[in-house]
């Protein structure tokens, strides 16, 4: 198996794994790096083909792992100065606006969950809704999202229900 391949399977299954784990995009892109770095190194000890996502996700939680000691040993400034959200998340192609593009309903809980890292069940009590609402809702907005991608992306769905495959789209490219 190459980098590509467990690339095309996993990487926005990793990405969304290590978003509502850190809840910081920035910090987000760089585990997913490096943890692509690390596949792409150690490769040559996957000794079983079927196992690859199990051991890609490992490498995922090591480097989660690695981010929180990290950063527990880094020395917090107490007055932060704001910093801007990225505008975009430039790695998948027209997140951003299909998120923006999204029913209310649904936009509101997967940016609580997703980009802000609320728990679903925090999201349902803010929302006044239940937790089944806000689990329909973002299955709900997850259908409509792979969608989105699909048709205007060009990516495709694997026998798993995934997106995979590499950005085809005439506004990004």
């Amino acid at each position: 198996m190459e980098t590509a391949t467990i690339w095309s399977k996993y990487n926005v299954q990793m990405y969304f794994f290590i978003l509502k784990k850190v809840h910081n995009q920035d910090a987000t892109n760089d585990i997913l790096q490096n943890t692509f770095l690390k596949i792409h190194q150690n490769i040559h000890q996957l000794k079983q083909q079927d196992k690859a996502k199990s051991w890609a996700f490992q490498i995922v939680r090591n480097e989660i792992h690695d981010y929180f000691n990290k950063s527990n040993k880094t020395i917090q400034d107490l007055n932060p100065s704001p910093v801007d959200q990225p505008e975009s998340y430039s790695d998948f192609c027209c997140f951003d606006r299909f998120l923006e593009n999204l029913p209310e309903e649904y936009k509101s809980v997967m940016t609580m969950v997703y980009i802000k890292g609320m728990k679903q069940k925090d999201a349902a009590s803010e929302l006044g809704i239940s937790l089944a609402n806000v689990k329909a809702r973002i299955r709900r907005a997850k259908s409509v999202l792979i969608k989105k991608f699909n048709e205007c992306c060009k990516y495709e769905l694997n026998l798993e229900g995934k997106l995979v495959g590499e950005s085809d789209c005439s506004l990004c490219n």
